[in-house]
């Protein structure tokens, strides 16, 4: 039986990662075995570039911090070595680099899950995710047909003028 300080610090720590993950936009979770401490290196730079939060947690202490929450239904996929990559602004930002990463790897680093506004979502749902474009790319094609529709309704409305203007024979 542990202690009560150790006990106590378990309840912070849990406490603290519900808070983490309640207050996320988005997060992945996976299999980080098999990669290199110079790999992970630079996993965790481009992350923290992104604004993405990721950490190793403890399957017990996730399953927890998840209990009676909107996410419980993360629990099935975690088993083994387990990462945790949260995103508190860009809901893509995780899913992307640690997709990105995972198709890159031989070695086992994978993908389990991952949640997005509160609902999860399995292997599939995150890596069609990460293949949306970021929010810039989102905003060019918005700008992209909101200009195609804009010159195609100006092209209709001169060929209307057009018309107009002509003599009747």
């Amino acid at each position: 039986m542990p202690s009560e300080k150790i006990l106590s610090e378990k309840q912070a720590y849990v406490a603290a990662l519900r808070e983490k993950l309640m207050n996320s936009v988005a997060g992945v979770v996976v299999e980080y075995k098999g990669i290199s401490v110079a790999d992970d290196t630079k996993l965790r730079a481009e992350l923290r570039a992104a604004g993405v939060e990721y950490a190793v947690v403890k399957n017990t202490m996730l399953r927890l911090a998840i209990k009676d929450s909107d996410l419980a239904g993360m629990t099935d996929a975690l088993t083994g070595s387990t990462a945790l990559a949260i995103s508190k602004e860009d809901p893509i930002a995780a899913a992307r680099i640690l997709n990105k990463f995972a198709e890159g790897s031989k070695k086992g680093f994978a993908l389990k899950a991952g949640y997005m506004e509160g609902q999860v979502m399995d292997v599939d749902a995150v890596s069609a995710i990460a293949k949306l474009p970021d929010r810039e790319g989102m905003l060019s094609m918005f700008a992209g047909a909101l200009t195609s529709t804009l010159s195609g309704l100006a092209v209709a409305m001169q060929a209307y003028v057009d018309k107009q203007e002509e003599p009747a024979a």
